[in-house]
């Protein structure tokens, strides 16, 4: 029996002018998306940039003929730690770096054991409290600067030591307030895992320290790098409690670099400490994505 031609041949399929359009829609969406990511990229790196080549700057002043710097050293990182006859970088350095750490461990802690509460015990005016805590956090810090200096003052915390200690109060006495991110994290892990544990002997101390510490560690990360900024950070709390310049804070160290005072002979080392300061929280957040890949990762397997 013989086939024909029209039998034989192959059928080609017709291109579809619908397809061909989503396409172009396609690429051209996926070009602009590219575009705005390079262009937000550019916008957000360049002035990370120009502050650390100004850090280099050998021309000491605010003032200069390019963008960028033409002539480079790296006076201004030496001198910053080593002229201390106007402002003593190194002790506001570690001033502050020592506040923040303890200040990070309390309020990790504080977090941990109210939204511990909050999430996992059933008590008497448990949803007032939160309603409270949750009305009382609308209003500003900034409102309460005033009153807790004469608080402070009244006991003889705003002089010498006693201003790192004021500090840490401050910064650490609210801390158990901001639990409510960390009480929805935990609403989400299953009350079967408590019971069970409760089967097994455990305290609550264990259940606490043994199962749900370790499932927080992303939302451990997140609140270790909030509490270590606050006071790495915060200039209007310490501008109000430091008074003299051997309680300074990095912040206010920052801010005296700038003043018409400092201004011409400061301007770089000014860009050498901002530079400076921005490592201890990069090394902060390294070694907190480690804990949280893991946690993460261990999440999926179970």
């Amino acid at each position: 029996m013989s086939t024909t031609r029209a039998d034989a041949a192959v059928v080609r399929p017709q291109s579809n002018p619908f397809l061909h359009d989503q396409r172009k829609r396609r690429i051209v969406g996926d070009v602009l998306s590219h575009a705005l990511l390079i262009l937000l990229s550019v916008i957000w790196i360049l002035p990370i940039v120009w502050v650390v080549l100004e850090s280099f700057n050998k021309n000491a002043g605010p003032y200069n003929e390019t963008f960028f710097p033409t002539e480079y050293t790296f006076d201004n990182y030496v001198q910053l730690f080593t002229d201390k006859h106007v402002l003593d970088f190194p002790r506001m350095f570690l001033h502050t770096l020592i506040i923040a750490i303890v200040v990070c461990l309390i309020n990790v802690f504080f977090v941990l054991c109210v939204a511990f509460c909050m999430s996992r015990l059933r008590f008497r005016f448990r949803k007032t409290f939160m309603n409270v805590v949750l009305i009382l956090g609308m209003f500003p810090g900034i409102m309460s600067v005033v009153v807790i200096y004469f608080i402070l003052k009244s006991l003889g915390l705003t002089q010498g030591w006693g201003v790192t200690v004021a500090l840490i109060l401050v910064y650490s006495a609210g801390a158990g307030a901001g639990f409510y991110v960390m009480k929805g994290y935990m609403d989400t892990i299953p009350m079967e895992l408590d019971e069970a544990a409760y089967l097994d002997g455990c305290t609550r101390w264990q259940v606490f320290t043994k199962i749900t510490i370790p499932i927080c560690k992303p939302m451990l990360v997140y609140q270790a790098l909030t509490a270590f900024l606050g006071p790495w950070l915060d200039f209007v709390m310490a501008k109000a409690i430091c008074r003299t310049q051997e309680n300074y804070t990095v912040a206010l160290g920052l801010y005296q670099m700038l003043t018409y005072e400092y201004l011409n002979d400061w301007f770089a080392k000014f860009a050498a400490a901002a530079v400076i300061i921005s490592i201890p929280i990069a090394i902060l957040f390294l070694v907190m994505q480690r804990y949280y890949q893991e946690a993460m990762s261990g999440a999926v397997k179970g």
